[in-house]
Parts: structure tokens; C-alpha cells; sequence
């Protein structure tokens, strides 16, 4: 299922992705850094959310308290979640 979340705190606006049971796959961000998004979204095609989790929940962008993997991390976990509620 196609899902998108409005980022909060960071360059990046919006991230789209596919989350398909617990495997995330086409990462999309809008805004942002475009090379380093693009090197995010092709290293968790096919990761679990889980895994993508545990890889990115917490990283930071400067003195910001989040950042476009950070913000990755939370946004699959509410799509599952919401899935499968």
C-alpha cells in the first residue's frame, strides 16, 4: 500500500513509500537533500520496518531533534502500525 508522510523538523517535506506487510520498498522524498535521500531510499528498498528502525530511529541532523532518516524511521512505523491496527 502506498503510503505519505508530512515530515516535521526537517529540509525534506514529504516522504512517499510502499510498505507491503512489514517490507518497505520506492522511498521517495520531496525536498532535501536530493543525493543523500537518494542513497537512504535505495539502501532500505526491501528492509523490514524493523530493520529500518533499528538502522535510523534517533539519527539527528546538526542540533536539530530529528532528521530525513529519523523522520523515515517514524514514518514507516506509524504506516504499519496504522495498517495493522
Amino acid at each position: 500500500m502506498k503510503h505519505t508522510y508530512r515530515t516535521k523538523g526537517t529540509c525534506s517535506t514529504q516522504i512517499e513509500f510502499d510498505l507491503n506487510g512489514d517490507i518497505v520498498s520506492n522511498v521517495e522524498f520531496t525536498g532535501g537533500c536530493n543525493g543523500n535521500l537518494q542513497g537512504i531510499s535505495s539502501l532500505v528498498d526491501g528492509l523490514t520496518v524493523e530493520q529500518i528502525e533499528s538502522k535510523l530511529k534517533g539519527i539527528r541532523c546538526g542540533f536539530k531533534p530529528t532528521s530525513c532518516p529519523d523522520q523515515l524511521a517514524v514514518a514507516v512505523k506509524e504506516a504499519y502500525d496504522s495498517e495493522n491496527a
